[in-house]
């Protein structure tokens, strides 16, 4: 039961890791510093047949309010998005209606440099997040086998003695 508990436990991990490459396949990530005379642009390519809805995500360090805003811009530099930070971190979608690169353009206020992290891409499909759903079943699955074996061996222990 161990055994099998330990192995339920791997594959579980192993799906989990092949989940989040499914999951994070097309979305490009980026981090740097930003202030009012720089900025952060992170581009990824989205097919429109693919799919319909991109996604953004960005994260601050040192979160000041209303010194931060966001910018997605379409294959042809037209301001799709646009929005003022007033968190630490957000995540938004957009509308994909056009095949080409789409830019996410992080900007500051401020004149303090500012870690800034943040991420593009396509939104994940259901499959990818079956995937996900599956590994934590089977990772579930196999840390109660392993505590249903501890048990079973401690009541073993207790009657041979």
């Amino acid at each position: 039961m161990t055994v099998a508990s330990g192995a339920l436990i791997g594959i579980g991990l192993i799906l989990s890791v092949l989940g989040i490459q499914v999951t994070l396949e097309g979305i490009s990530e980026g981090n740097g510093k930003i202030s009012s005379s720089q900025t952060l642009t992170i581009s990824s390519d989205f097919d429109s047949q693919d799919t319909s809805i991109g996604i953004f995500w960005i994260q601050t360090i040192e979160f000041k309010d209303n010194t931060f805003s966001a910018r997605v811009l379409d294959p042809f530099d037209s301001v799709i998005m646009s929005l003022t930070i007033n968190e630490e971190t957000i995540e938004e979608k957009f509308d994909v209606l056009e095949t080409g690169t789409y830019k996410l353009i992080i900007e500051s206020t401020g004149s303090e440099e500012t870690q800034v992290f943040g991420a593009i891409g396509p939104l994940p499909d259901a499959d990818s997040k079956s995937l996900d759903r599956i590994s934590w079943i089977i990772l579930v699955m196999g840390m109660v086998g392993l505590v249903g074996s501890g048990i079973y061996a401690v009541k073993n222990r207790k009657r041979s003695v």
